[in-house]
């Protein structure tokens, strides 16, 4: 066993497990945690550290996690398995790091890009079934984790520091990105504004609706779990719609380098708004289905931003394999934005006919 390993079997132990640890290996593909999986003679687990830079207030983060899958386990709905520490608590601080661990959720598959419009369609449901079930839970309980997760103005400031800055001197190798990002300043207030006059409601929000945070049963290919709630706060139930779009109407992957490859789908744009608008179409209000299309290009272009201001100042945010990454995935997402620019008027029209033919 190696250092890195009896270290990670260390942590483990400080966990109530049933059987013995066999192994620990990494696992998934996530940006910000780092995972785990962790293999016994009985069932299997994700131990995850969480990154405490990201998220400092551990106790809150994990008393809304708590509080959330509290509430869903007693709706019926599966949901993650907290496994508490020996001592009862749901993480433990162990040589500087912040640890928990979930129940693995076997016989489950989730995918990194969409194979056929059915299963988006079904990623909608299930979202759009989590935001119904989140209508009714209190937000007074939860505490927000990250300060301003999608105000996209915030962001858009938070970019223009990072490149007035430029600490390692890449703007020079990303000026029509650059551009690209300053051109749009006029669009990033819509959702934001909205909210603070009230003409769109506030609600309690996933804020992280990647297509790889639901699991699906590996053999009805029903959605089973949403995972990942470490960002559940209140906001705008476009955020949700929005991040879904953008990562999950694309035919590429989110750091694709060949741009010829990245096309946004308006028949996936379908049929995650039929999923989606199916469970939500009796809350869903005037305003909010005017601005679901635009909802896609918003957040495409605040999470391009981040992935560019990160690159900017030296990718200090989210995980990379190699010195570009950040821009790479900074350019799929421009890709991404200009198309569906292209085709509003189709979106927009997909939108009428969801919300007409569900009513």
């Amino acid at each position: 066993m190696n250092n890195t390993n009896e270290a990670l079997f260390d942590v483990a132990s400080h966990f109530a497990l049933e059987g013995t640890v066999d192994s620990i290996e990494p696992y998934g593909d996530g940006h910000i945690n780092t995972t785990y999986l962790v293999t016994t003679d009985g069932p299997r687990y994700i131990l995850q550290r969480m990154n405490t830079s990201i998220f400092p207030d551990t106790a809150n983060l994990m008393r809304n996690v708590e509080l959330v899958t509290a509430a869903l386990k007693a709706r019926g709905k599966e949901t993650l398995d907290i496994v508490p520490t020996t001592s009862g608590a749901t993480w433990a601080e162990i040589d500087g790091g912040a640890w928990r661990v979930y129940r693995f959720i076997e016989h489950t598959m989730s995918y990194n890009l969409v194979p056929n419009p059915n299963v988006f369609r079904e990623a909608g449901r299930a979202f759009g079934d989590f935001q119904n079930f989140l209508s009714g839970f209190d937000a007074n309980q939860l505490t927000e984790t990250i300060a301003h997760f999608h105000d996209t103005p915030h962001r858009f400031e938070d970019f223009k520091k990072a490149l007035a800055a430029d600490e390692l001197g890449r703007a020079a190798a990303c000026q029509p990105e650059i551009d690209f990002y300053l051109s749009h300043a006029d669009q990033y207030a819509v959702v934001m504004d909205g909210l603070r006059d009230g003409s769109i409601p506030l609600r309690v929000t996933h804020n992280d609706t990647k297509l790889n945070n639901i699991l699906m049963d590996a053999t009805t290919g029903k959605a089973r779990a949403i995972i990942d709630l470490d960002t559940i706060m209140p906001g705008s139930m476009l955020f949700d719609f929005g991040d879904s779009i953008r990562f999950g109407a694309s035919t590429a992957l989110e750091d694709e380098r060949d741009l010829d490859k990245v096309h946004f789908s308006t028949d996936l744009f379908r049929a995650y708004t039929e999923g989606f608008v199916s469970e939500l179409r009796g809350s869903v209000t005037e305003r909010e289905a005017e601005l679901l299309p635009f909802s896609g290009n918003l957040l495409t272009m605040e999470c391009g931003m981040r992935f560019l201001a990160d690159y900017l100042e030296g990718d200090v945010y989210f995980a990379t394999k190699y010195p570009e990454h950040n821009l790479v995935r900074s350019r799929t997402q421009i890709k991404l934005v200009r198309e569906m620019e292209q085709r509003a008027d189709e979106t927009r029209a997909i939108v009428a006919d969801v919300m007409e033919t569900t009513k």
